[in-house]
């Protein structure tokens, strides 16, 4: 299990608190006067308890001072509680501010990394570790200015005018104090990995929750419920040991508090007896003592809690912690110029790419794209296709060698550029759970309800939208589940219409279409395709006829290049092997 340390925590933290200095002082501040006013007013109980033990008969002079005493005290009080007003409009604000603030810093930062970041990550335990930061920093800010401060600023004004009233009553309490804390500290910082072990187990049954409900559909349709439940119960059987195991920590140390508690509470009254028997100190004093010592038994009771809530905190936030401390894979190069594109010509020279250091996967790749010229990708699964999609959009670095568009290396032009400038439409498009008019206009943020409509149109999409009753304000469901996978692909089709991008990538798109509706795609493709670069993966026989260029490769390499018809008259070439097993049937 990795160390764990609080500083990178305390860091983030303080990096967002320092934005409202003013509000967190003036909380700290309040903080600090409402609990100095909670160790005066014992002062004053004990006046009134000495007067009352001075006077053997009541007069009017001692019932004017007792209620002078009694006015001060509800001033005091009064006092306290406009700063607590004030204290606790400050944390409103600020804590919520803050928590708004690490929330928007941590989903920020997570979306700039990498493709293979989210590949290796469940999306439900990158959900809860957005969650559990800004939660933490709640929790953290709470215990401080609720519970450390005020304890902070009790004990030592109690322990002060305890040693005021005598050094014996004050060495006691100090001593059971120091005690108390030292062995609480010690005690949370050992049960620290049993804190961690739970929040680590407690998100890994967040993911295996959220990748359970999401492939609801596999389950059902593999008959796969009892072994995911399986799944479950035993991640979430291990979920409860470890969390019985910590609470029954919690409970025995409770148990050994409060006998430390009792015995204090004894050896102060017996000190104080023997000190009023030789005349130090007075009747008010054992009100004092009292007083004092139900204020900081109250508050010591908890320190065991407060210290473990503490470092609970700090283990739910260091989940996104370290990943907000991870740097991105994929990153701009300082001071990298946008993209510029003039032409739209692309170029692999010498690529060589490899997943994990140990699957080569692209070995010497070379090819040159033309200026508005439409290019096929054919090969076997696993000759490199795809990963040459990912590449030009530059989700993966490359091992070697350099990606060219218009003559400026993509590895050295910010990657928002790049992206702007190229369309995808993908095999399996997945889409908001947002409304169709939302999904659409994605290709184009600024886009008006009549651009999106208008693209909709183009692709198709408006015949079946308009059979919806609320139209291009229908929710599609969660990765669009509501459409079918050629609808889906149809608004894919219409988001990259309105992006209207001068280099289009095609990955399989018109794979999830049946006849009749591919044919209006075709028409809708032909239209999109015009006066740009386009690069397309496809088996679909009339997308590949169509194509200025095929590019055949096999293994990472490039094997033959050529059109339709000079492949074909390849005796024994690939090309000609793969058309004649995807078009068999039409040739016999």
């Amino acid at each position: 299990m990795r160390k764990f340390i609080i500083g990178p925590v305390l860091k983030i933290f303080w990096e967002h608190t320092k934005r409202y200095k003013i509000t967190a002082f003036l909380a700290l501040f309040f903080t600090i006067i409402i609990f100095v006013v909670d160790v005066i007013i014992p002062l004053y109980y004990k006046r009134i308890f000495d007067t009352i033990a001075a006077t053997s008969v009541p007069s009017y002079e001692i019932t004017n001072a007792l209620i002078f005493i009694l006015l001060s005290i509800l001033g005091l009080q009064f006092f306290a509680w406009a700063a607590r007003r004030i204290n606790q409009f400050s944390i409103i604000y600020f804590e919520s501010k803050i928590m708004n603030d690490l929330s928007q810093t941590a989903f920020a930062y997570l979306l700039g990394h990498s493709y293979n970041f989210f590949v290796n990550n469940f999306t439900g335990s990158l959900v809860r570790r957005v969650n559990r930061l800004s939660r933490a920093f709640e929790q953290f800010a709470d215990r401080l200015l609720f519970e450390i401060i005020p304890l902070i600023v009790s004990l030592i004004g109690i322990i002060t005018v305890l040693f005021f009233r005598h050094y014996l009553l004050g060495a006691i309490f100090l001593v059971w104090v120091m005690a108390f804390i030292i062995l609480q500290f010690f005690i949370a910082r050992w049960k620290l990995k049993y804190n961690i072990m739970t929040s680590k187990k407690d998100s890994e049954a967040s993911g295996v929750l959220s990748d359970s409900i999401m492939n609801d559909v596999t389950i059902k349709l593999f008959n796969g419920r009892d072994h995911d439940f399986s799944l479950f119960k035993k991640v979430s059987d291990d979920l409860q040991k470890i969390r019985f195991f910590s609470w029954r920590i919690d409970e025995i140390i409770n148990a050994i508090q409060g006998i430390i508690m009792i015995g204090v509470e004894f050896l102060l009254i017996y000190a104080g007896i023997r000190l009023w028997q030789k005349g130090i100190i007075t009747i008010g004093d054992f009100a004092l003592i009292q007083a004092y010592l139900i204020n900081a038994i109250s508050k010591l009771w908890n320190f065991g809690n407060i210290l473990r809530k503490m470092y609970e905190a700090f283990a739910d936030a260091t989940e996104m912690v370290d990943i907000l401390n991870t740097p991105h894979e994929i990153k701009d190069k300082i001071n990298a110029p946008a993209l510029k594109i003039k032409k739209g010509v692309i170029e692999f020279r010498n690529v060589q790419f490899s997943f994990r250091q140990t699957r080569k996967v692209l070995k010497d790749f070379d090819i040159k794209i033309s200026s508005g010229e439409k290019v096929a990708l054919v090969g076997p699964s696993g000759a490199g296709k795809t990963t040459i999609i990912k590449l030009l959009f530059r989700l993966h670095d490359i091992t070697d060698g350099g990606i060219y568009i218009d003559g400026q290396n993509i590895a050295d032009v910010k990657q928002e550029s790049l992206k702007e400038f190229i369309a995808l439409v993908p095999q399996d498009p997945v889409l908001f759970h947002r409304t169709l008019m939302d999904n659409i206009r994605y290709g184009k943020l600024d886009a008006t309800d009549n651009e999106v409509i208008e693209a909709a149109k183009k692709a198709h999409c408006y015949e079946f939208i308009n059979q919806y009753p609320e139209g291009f304000n229908t929710y599609v469901g969660e990765r669009g589940v509501r459409l079918s996978g050629g609808e889906r692909q149809r608004v894919a089709i219409a988001r990259a219409i309105l992006k209207n991008a001068p280099i289009l990538v095609l990955d399989e798109a018109t794979s999830s279409l049946d006849s009749k509706s591919e044919l209006f795609i075709q028409d809708a493709l032909v239209k999109l395709m015009k006066g740009k670069t386009v690069i397309v993966i496809a088996h679909r026989l009339s997308t590949i006829m169509k194509m200025d260029r095929i590019i055949v490769m096999e293994n990472g390499n490039v094997i033959t290049t050529g059109t339709h018809k000079e492949l074909l008259s390849h005796k024994g070439g690939l090309y000609k092997k793969l058309w004649e097993i995807q078009a068999g049937g039409f040739i016999h």
